[in-house]
């Protein structure tokens, strides 16, 4: 199988203008003294808003000169992926039915093969994504959505993506939305966001039901974080809820000129999820809404699970989010609580991302309800967190490393290895090693992985016949066109056909 693997590190802003306190940071990566003195109260809460918990630090696991050799030769001769296990009769349960209670320490072993199938979806919207500044797809998916799986390894998952989703933004976003420098380009408005996938048949009896699931790309430029997202929040469902501007513009806008985005990211959603759900119900099928992203992935995610959960009734709906920022207000988070969508967060300590917006001001002013008087114009988290410790790895340099710390394959390494929190790193783990190094220069040295390995052979330039270097052209079929990725030019019957003809 040919696997063509593109490089987003141009996402890696060099600019550090903007970001947290550098002490506030460093002080991430160390114990803080415990306060116990109740006059001390309000000093303690302040720092739990800055996210200096008092966190016991283990004992690391170190690699020497002697034994690393023996340890990649073990890694190397291993598959990379353990066997599947059948959770068809406990599917609710790693879901989030019971909040997960019991399952994060120690991490349930099924739980954590979920978590990295998902986790890989969202990965997929990284590695697919067109971000070459002088290329006239610019912002689009490198592949059509029949191969997408098979050019980048993940058939074994048993999913077939049936549509993709464009977004585009009302108000300045810089880097967040790609644009080329081409003239003559596929779109000067939208950018591929996602895709929205199902169960092949065989997967659904393992899991249990049929599943779907909605994939959000985000974004891997923590630098940009600080300044583009500070912005006032905005009325959002039909209650109190408000969440950031910014998010709640991706997901909804849409603009008349763009082929692409004449419907809104949300519109797009909600009619194939609703398509899909009618179209398996009626064949008396149990279906669930799985819905996952990284970074500015997962709170587009939220925004999914709350107009799902509001629109389809009594349909499961999860989030499974990696480093995500918090969304909305208190009554947002309250709101989906209502509805029953289970969230889960994977975050890791040393990111940056998931404490902001509302670095200071967030739900740690709980503890002052009384005097501020409610939290409705407060950033709050929602759901259960699941968080893991980039010094658990052995493999991990040490260290601030801003870039490294907030990628999704940093998470799915520490996810992979995370056990409980006496045991933060497994010796059994699977995941390949280098996969770390894909965007950024996190391993430690002696493994030899070189740093942002993950790219196309010479930039993406081709010899042609006559011995020139030049940009290839794309297949009819990869490029980017409604008629072809837009349900709305299929009839429904033909295209459940093929959907289904694919199974």
């Amino acid at each position: 199988m040919n696997i063509i693997q593109p490089t987003i590190t141009h996402h890696i802003a060099t600019a550090r203008r903007h970001l947290p306190p550098l002490q506030a940071v460093k002080d991430l990566l160390f114990d803080t003294p415990k306060v116990s003195n109740p006059a001390t109260r309000i000093a303690e809460s302040l720092t739990q808003m800055l996210h200096l918990q008092i966190e016991s630090i283990h004992a690391q696991k170190t690699i020497t000169q002697s034994n690393l050799s023996s340890i990649l030769e073990d890694k190397s001769n291993t598959p990379i992926t353990s066997p599947k296990d059948d959770i068809s009769s406990n599917w609710q349960e790693l879901h989030g039915s019971n909040n997960w209670e019991g399952l994060l320490d120690p991490l349930n072993p099924c739980l954590r093969q979920e978590l990295i199938k998902y986790g890989e979806f969202a990965q997929a919207t990284y590695d697919a994504f067109d971000f070459d500044p002088y290329s006239e797809y610019c912002g689009s998916c490198r592949y059509n959505r029949s191969k997408l799986f098979e050019k980048l390894g993940l058939t074994r998952h048993g999913y077939n993506v049936t549509k993709y989703i464009y977004a585009t933004s009302q108000i300045d976003l810089p880097e967040w939305l790609e644009k080329s420098q081409v003239a003559e380009t596929w779109s000067t408005h939208s950018n591929w966001m996602g895709f929205i996938g199902v169960s092949n048949d065989e997967e659904s009896k393992r899991i249990g039901r049929r599943d779907i699931v909605v994939s959000w790309r985000g974004t891997v430029s923590v630098s940009e974080w600080y300044e583009d997202f500070q912005r006032k929040m905005e009325r959002f469902g039909h209650g109190d809820a408000k969440v950031e501007e910014g998010f709640l513009s991706i997901y909804t806008s849409k603009h008349e000129t763009s082929r692409y985005n004449q419907s809104s990211a949300s519109e797009q959603v909600t009619k194939e999820v609703g398509r899909l759900i009618h179209y398996y119900k009626k064949r008396g099928e149990q279906v669930s809404l799985t819905i996952t992203g990284h970074s500015l992935g997962g709170a587009l995610a939220l925004l999914t699970a709350y107009e799902a959960a509001a629109t389809f009734v009594n349909l499961p709906v999860s989030v499974i989010s990696f480093g995500a920022p918090r969304v909305g207000n208190s009554s947002f988070r309250d709101e989906l609580n209502e509805l029953g969508v289970n969230t889960l967060r994977v975050v890791i300590k040393q990111d940056v991302v998931p404490w902001m917006p509302g670095m200071v001001f967030n739900e740690s002013l709980q503890n002052f309800e009384d005097i501020t008087g409610g939290l409705e114009w407060v950033y709050t988290h929602v759901g259960a967190e699941l968080k893991l410790d980039a010094r658990a790895s052995p493999y991990l340099k040490r260290g601030l490393h801003l870039q490294g710390h907030h990628m999704l394959e940093t998470y799915l390494h520490l996810l992979d290895g995370f056990h409980s929190s006496q045991n933060p790193f497994r010796d059994d783990s699977r995941r390949d090693i280098a996969l770390v190094n894909k965007e950024c220069d996190l391993l430690i040295n002696e493994l030899r992985i070189p740093p942002r390995w993950y790219q196309f052979a010479n930039k993406g330039l081709v010899q042609n016949a006559h011995g020139r270097w030049v940009k290839p052209k794309r297949d009819p079929e990869d490029i980017p066109s409604p008629s072809t990725h837009d349900a709305s030019y299929y009839s429904y019957s033909t295209e459940m056909q093929r959907v289904h003809a694919t199974y």
